[in-house]
């Protein structure tokens, strides 16, 4: 568990903050998630430090480099392991194993805050942090653990997961990468596409049809047979990367098995749960930053004769935004609180994403249209949050999933 001698290990690693060239609206934060009880955002002591700490690191830190790596379409590789620092890689993992031994609630904040500075690296943080971590240490053995966790979890060695095929998206039973066991290795063979942290990642969940049977393993970036592709130029999150996955009969040990033949559906429905949720968390902070930039804007620009908060279509943009952020961190914290490795809620986290991604996106464009020719240019950033937004539509399940995915739960009789 945190405390304030090892837990995170904040005081040692975070510095005094520098002045941003962003400047949040006086209270804006403290009064949107003033509407919330505090006891829902933060269950515990614990759960408001790790806020503090990622808060104070989030807009210093990472809120320095965002647009550089944004312009240059470059993950902050240096940045994401001062993160396993300061313990923010393993907040899911028992504290037994090296990890915070926190909840799904706790990784909620973590992906609010970092979002609300840098949506891309958020992104890739949420690749390394839930796609590989959590996935890898719910479905793995003692020694599978002892050989890889402790790298992961100080960032030392990045991870990333390969699931998305250029033929099996949201159809992800479709995927035609195989596997096949070969004496004391497995052979697999085919390509995953639009894969975060690819380019840079060392170690990747993988899964793989054996004998038709979706399965997984850890792939290392220097196995025979396996590499990737050059970058993928993307619209948004652009501060993290994506590469494709290419498996040219690649071996794989027997002992990279992860969870038993077959278990991979077990793997990846656990798995997406907890995703989604973050991607959820990531529209949070998204929805909270284009909010604060349209009531500081606001309060500042004057346009006949007076502030644009008193012209009433700005104040409708603004009413508007702050009643679907509301929405939206009630929906994902109470979603959280009913969450973890053992208890299931596809209904619940399909919901959040599917209405937190719409909303964050609609957010990032009133916070445009307040700043008119501002935010269509990158000052502001808001251009690149409404960029960054629409990946949260697509990724980790598209909209049309979470609606069937609903419905079908929903009728089920």
């Amino acid at each position: 568990m945190l405390d304030a001698g090892a837990g995170f290990r904040a005081a040692r690693y975070l510095r005094p903050r520098r002045a941003a060239a962003f400047r949040p609206a006086p209270a804006a934060v403290e009064r949107a998630m003033a509407a919330l009880p505090d006891r829902l955002l933060h269950p515990s002591d614990e759960h408001a430090m790790l806020r503090d700490t990622v808060r104070q690191w989030a807009r210093s830190e990472v809120e320095a480099q965002a647009m550089a790596h944004d312009e240059a379409g470059t993950l902050n590789v240096a940045l994401l392991r001062k993160a396993g620092e300061l313990g923010l890689l393993g907040v899911t993992i028992p504290d037994a194993d090296g990890g915070a031994g926190l909840d799904p609630v706790a990784s909620v904040i973590v992906h609010e805050e970092l979002a609300y500075a840098d949506p891309g690296f958020a992104l890739a943080y949420l690749a390394h942090a839930l796609l590989f971590v959590n996935n890898f240490y719910w479905a793995s053995d003692p020694a599978q653990r002892a050989r890889y966790l402790p790298r992961v979890l100080t960032g030392q060695v990045i991870g990333a997961m390969g699931m998305t095929e250029p033929a099996a998206g949201t159809d992800v039973l479709g995927m035609q990468t195989v596997a096949r066991r070969a004496g004391d290795h497995y052979v697999l063979t085919g390509r995953k596409t639009f894969i975060t942290n690819g380019p840079e990642a060392d170690l990747f969940c993988v899964y793989a049809k054996l004998d038709d049977r979706i399965t997984t393993f850890v792939v290392e970036r220097g196995f025979p047979g396996f590499a990737t592709s050059p970058k993928i130029p993307k619209l948004g999150m652009r501060a993290s990367t994506m590469s494709e996955l290419i498996f040219d009969e690649c071996r794989v040990p027997a002992a990279n098995l992860l969870g038993r033949e077959g278990g991979g559906v077990t793997n990846m429905m656990r798995n997406l749960e907890i995703e989604r949720l973050g991607l959820a968390a990531m529209s949070v902070g998204i929805g909270q930053r284009c909010l604060d930039v349209m009531v500081r804007y606001s309060q500042e620009r004057r346009a006949f004769g007076r502030p644009l908060a008193d012209l009433g279509q700005i104040q409708r943009y603004i009413g508007d935004s702050y009643a679907k952020l509301i929405a939206m961190r009630a929906m994902v914290y109470g979603v959280a609180a009913a969450c973890g490795p053992d208890a299931r809620n596809r209904l619940g986290t399909d919901a959040a994403k599917l209405f937190c991604a719409t909303a964050a996106k609609d957010i990032a464009d009133a916070a445009i249209q307040v700043l008119g020719g501002y935010g269509y240019c990158s000052e502001y950033r808001v251009e690149q949050f409404l960029r960054d937004a629409k990946l949260i539509e697509i990724g980790g399940g598209t909209l049309e999933a979470h609606q069937k995915n609903i419905t079908r739960d929903l009728t089920a009789r």
